[in-house]
């Protein structure tokens, strides 16, 4: 593997809609938050819409895909809820996520692995309507492998471990990004997209841009603290140059 990629950046904007739930507000606008992204260099816009509606809600689903056509990367529980909106409101891509109720965030990947059979058909049915599926992993080879079965198109890599490590302990966190690093190369060769996400913030992103296959990286929650002190615009231009290995 010797080919280095162009990485695209896709911007989560659920915790736009998490501020604006705590007061019952409608602002701040995740709306407005998905255009000054995409006018500062994002490829896509990310959005999970969770069973509990506890960030993003139906509404701001149906208003991205209204005002930004293809623009949509459509996170969801792999449920029968979730798989009729996704249905309906046709994103470019759905990424299949677990979720838990009780969690604060994404705590970990999907486990394809003992339910190959159920998101085998899942991703069947999406990849029928065109719509561009992706599987939330952990960076474990058995899961690759039973992804690779399920015939899907790309894998996200959990990186919260990783991400953890790298300010916890750089010598573990080496041996984790070299797994990274080659279980990347190895979907990627298999005929999979390699995505990352979860957790990545300018540093850890900066190391990723050494997987000369990586595709694309999906940041949410640092992109919006960070632009707290930068203003949204600022975040996004930095990270899309990190993307672009600008820097």
């Amino acid at each position: 593997m010797t080919e280095t990629l162009d990485i695209k950046l896709g911007v989560n904007i659920d915790h736009i809609a998490t501020l604006r739930n705590a007061r019952g507000e409608k602002f701040p606008d995740p709306i407005k938050a998905a255009e000054i992204a995409l006018n500062s260099g994002a490829d896509s816009i990310t959005a999970h819409l969770r069973e509990d509606r506890r960030h993003i809600k139906d509404e701001d689903i149906s208003n991205i895909i209204k005002k930004f056509p293809g623009k949509l990367n459509l996170e969801i529980a792999a449920n029968e809820e979730m798989k009729n909106i996704a249905l309906e409101v046709n994103p470019f891509s759905c990424c299949i996520v677990p979720e838990r109720r009780e969690e604060v965030t994404t705590e970990g990947g999907l486990d394809v692995l003992s339910n190959s059979n159920y998101y085998k058909n899942l991703n069947n049915i999406l990849r029928e309507q065109g719509i561009r599926t992706s599987f939330f992993i952990d960076p474990v080879v058995d899961q690759v492998k039973s992804s690779i079965d399920c015939g899907v198109e790309c894998v996200e890599f959990h990186m919260g471990k990783y991400c953890k490590l790298f300010y916890e302990d750089k010598a573990q966190a080496e041996i984790e990004f070299k797994k990274i690093h080659d279980l990347s190369i190895f979907a990627y060769e298999s005929g999979l997209e390699v995505h990352l996400g979860h957790g990545l913030d300018f540093d850890t992103t900066k190391k990723v841009t050494d997987i000369p296959c990586l595709q694309e990286v999906n940041i949410g929650f640092f992109l919006i603290a960070d632009s707290i002190f930068s203003g949204l615009e600022n975040s996004i231009r930095k990270m899309k140059d990190i993307c672009n290995r600008d820097f």
